[in-house]
């Protein structure tokens, strides 16, 4: 196979896997820190580079619009956008996976207003957590590229047909300069295949309707119809990913472990806080703790058995969340974590970090602060304070 490695963002890793797929359609408005995305894919449109209908629409509402109309009459379709954008969408992002539209959405986390700030954290993405949409968090550009063609087999699987966010960290990310891998373009294609829908508007000799009124005697059907597809999707995701591995001499699962084997705590985190963990836990190594960490690459479907499985000879565990949920009760990632280790056998003693909103730095010394305050915990078998705040002032 032939491999090239050159000198991308994480927003152009984005754009330079949105090539190589050739979406039929791609609609799209700019929003920091995700228009680098669509601004490259454009370029590679304006050279003749792919044959992909671009439409430049007037907001993100009318761009979700636009990608619902495409993929329901069977085109291959792509979007990108960021915090404020996604929020715009709100109505027709739920549209999208009400209707088992396998778009495929590049993500750029950033803080939503007020006060407004362009910077990173999850609050845009978590916001849209129930919304139907698969969602997988990135460690790196690289992993954000090889996502993004991941997820083009993920969302076109016929046992899902269900919308897809890849997502990455603003600025963090998105506009850090990495020396990427960049697969042969014919691979690609071969492994993505072309889509064939089963439904498609245009087809007018089995005609279809799509969004209709959906009152109380079918909605609810409805709405369950779309739990199986999530509840299918952990079971042949898993699958999916290691066709792709094999593909592409990779090794990817729904959640990354990092020296957990003999671990006794561990932080559990998504994204690009991950690399800052994993410094943080070989510190700690270096000095005889036992620390890990855990990263889950999906958030929906939530991956509960394997996170189960990954923490259940953990003394203490702590949820790193870079996001508020207001709820009183911790971020999203602790209290889905919670909840899924409550009929565990062998819980470990957990408590919750959120840290980074708005974009805040969380360094290496900070993290390695969690691990100690862990071991503590696993020494004393009391958690002190479920919820804490890590970095603020």
């Amino acid at each position: 196979m032939t491999i090239k490695r050159v000198p991308l963002t994480g927003d152009q890793a984005a754009a330079e896997a949105m090539r190589q797929i050739e979406p039929d359609v791609l609609a799209a408005y700019p929003i920091t820190p995700q228009t680098e995305i669509v601004m490259t894919f454009s370029q590679f449109v304006a050279d003749g580079r792919v044959k992909t209908e671009m439409i430049p629409v007037e907001s993100e509402h009318s761009a979700m619009s636009a990608c619902v109309g495409a993929a329901s009459a069977g085109a291959r379709t792509m979007t990108a956008t960021s915090a404020n954008g996604l929020a715009l969408m709100w109505e027709i992002v739920y549209i999208a996976a009400s209707t088992r539209l396998p778009i495929v959405m590049p993500v750029v986390n950033r803080a939503l207003s007020g006060p407004i700030n362009i910077h990173c954290d999850h609050s845009d993405t978590m916001g849209a957590r129930d919304s139907g949409w698969l969602q997988v968090y990135c460690e790196n550009a690289q992993e954000v590229y090889e996502s993004i063609i991941s997820a083009v087999r993920i969302a076109e699987h016929p046992e899902i047909l269900l919308p897809i966010m890849v997502c990455q960290d603003g600025f963090i990310t998105s506009h850090a300069v990495e020396g990427l891998e960049i697969f042969d373009d014919q691979k690609v294609k071969a492994f993505i295949g072309e889509y064939k829908p089963r439904f498609s508007l245009l087809d007018t000799d089995n005609p279809v309707t799509v969004g209709p009124l959906d009152l109380q005697d079918y909605y609810f059907e409805h709405k369950r119809q779309q739990s199986e597809a999530m509840e299918k999707a952990l079971s042949i995701i898993p699958s999916v990913l290691g066709k792709f591995n094999k593909a592409f001499n990779r090794n990817y699962g729904l959640v990354e472990s990092y020296k957990l084997d003999d671990a006794e705590v561990a932080v559990v985190v998504m994204s690009s806080t991950a690399g800052t963990a994993k410094a943080a836990v070989d510190n700690l190594r270096a000095k005889g703790l036992k620390v890990g960490l855990l990263r889950p690459r999906f958030f929906r479907p939530f991956p509960k058995k394997v996170i189960v499985q990954a923490l259940s000879n953990l003394k203490a565990v702590s949820a790193l969340d870079r996001s508020e949920s207001f709820s009183t009760q911790g971020g999203p990632l602790f209290v889905e974590l919670k909840s899924a280790l409550y009929e565990s056998d062998r819980q470990p003693l957990l408590n919750n970090h959120i840290f980074g909103l708005g974009g805040r730095d969380i360094d290496v010394g900070e993290i390695e602060d969690v691990f100690k305050d862990l071991i503590k915990v696993a020494k004393n078998n009391k958690v002190e304070r479920l919820v804490n705040y890590l970095g603020v002032r």
